[in-house]
């Protein structure tokens, strides 16, 4: 992740949609499946991140080569809907560069204070957010989508004032 190119967000190829879907399938697994109920852990297969990456792809933001993005940042209105980094890409800075880009693309939107649910116990996830100045707002119901319908999950509300674009 040496040269600038590699550290600059950009919108995603549509050909990158099964290494995106991977990559927030791997996340998921890696910060969400020991905290999270085992029902939801079952209802997020690879089939259906990839189904909802196919969806958003319009609101996705990715940084990495082309052909195997290290990390996106995934768009919902005001909130920051979804923010993933591969593992072996953390720590070098991409998880930084894509916050900056995600948080310039809602200032842009016109957004004033956006947010972001975390999973209750995801620490990693919490610490980096309060180092980017997200702070802590209040926990919240949040209702996720699934296969099988709803799923109401208790969260943390991070909320982040945004710099005028």
């Amino acid at each position: 992740m040496a040269d600038d190119a590699a550290m600059t967000a950009r919108p995603p190829d549509p050909s990158e949609t099964t290494v995106l879907a991977r990559l927030w399938y791997d996340g998921w697994q890696d910060a969400h499946a020991a905290i999270l109920p085992a029902e939801l852990a079952q209802a997020r297969t690879l089939e259906s991140f990839a189904e909802r990456m196919i969806a958003a792809l319009a609101d996705v933001r990715v940084i990495g080569p082309r052909g195997a993005p290290l990390g996106f940042a995934m768009l919902k209105g005001d909130e920051l809907y979804q923010f993933y980094v591969a593992a072996e890409a953390r720590g070098a800075g991409t998880a930084a560069a894509l916050m900056t880009d995600a948080e310039a693309r809602l200032s842009e939107r016109g957004v004033e204070t956006a947010w972001l649910a975390c999973a209750i116990g995801n620490a990693r996830a919490a610490r980096f957010y309060e180092k980017c100045g997200w702070y802590l707002a209040r926990t919240m119901i949040s209702r996720l989508d699934t296969a099988d319908g709803p799923f109401d999950l208790e969260v943390w509300r991070y909320e982040k004032r945004l710099a005028r674009r």
